[in-house]
């Protein structure tokens, strides 16, 4: 579970960025305190939500004295920027930031390399895309006791997401990708695929009849 929440679900990242001025990632620009490098560190913390199937390009227009936040992008309805508080770099007086963004939907985490395309243009730099909205997973396994029983195990799970997604969802659609890969090998026969666990139940009312008081079970 722990694995498919860091790597398997689907979310939206920046693939690219153009900058005006600006031919690669360690070039600087003229009256922005960061360097090239910085700023496409800063983007890739972005967090946030797209609502539709295909890539969206996104633009940022300022004008200095100014601290460009992940609020100063321009979007559309199909985007919801999460944490526009984020600051992607300052700008001085005088000087102006144009760029443009490119978003798209995906899963788990896309290299630089990967998100290049033969016909992109000079200028346009293609950046790691970090898809999945679980940013850390903690688990912890522990004895505990169920009635008169003391042989049952406690699982605890911590998540923590980018609020693209609340930790519940994260779990439960982690929880059915596993199902869906598991159903493969219980369809193997019709033996398995047909049979009737009843393991569940029985416990059940195993637990039910042990809390139960001495007058009721006479």
């Amino acid at each position: 579970l722990r694995r498919i929440l860091l790597s398997s679900l689907p979310g939206a990242a920046i693939t690219n960025i153009q900058i005006d001025g600006v031919l690669h990632e360690f070039s600087t620009i003229p009256g922005v305190r960061e360097d090239v490098t910085q700023i496409i560190l800063n983007i890739k913390g972005l967090a946030l939500k797209l609502y539709a199937e295909e890539e969206k390009t996104l633009e940022i227009d300022i004008t200095g004295p100014a601290t460009v936040t992940a609020g100063d992008i321009i979007v559309d309805s199909d985007v919801e920027i999460l944490n526009k508080d984020l600051v992607i770099c300052s700008v001085a007086e005088g000087a102006t930031f144009h760029a443009r963004l490119t978003v798209k939907p995906g899963r788990g985490y896309v290299q630089a390399d990967e998100n290049k395309k033969e016909d992109m243009p000079i200028g346009v730099l293609p950046v790691d895309s970090i898809y999945t909205p679980v940013r850390r997973v903690n688990y912890q396994v522990e004895n505990t006791r169920v009635g008169r029983r003391d042989d049952f195990d406690k699982l605890t799970m911590e998540i923590w997401t980018d609020g693209s997604i609340i930790p519940q969802e994260a779990l439960s659609l982690a929880a059915k990708i596993m199902t869906e890969h598991l159903d493969i090998f219980v369809n193997l026969t019709d033996e398995a695929k047909n049979a009737e666990i009843m393991v569940e139940k029985e416990e059940t009312q195993k637990e039910k009849m042990l809390e139960m008081t001495i007058e009721e079970l006479d």
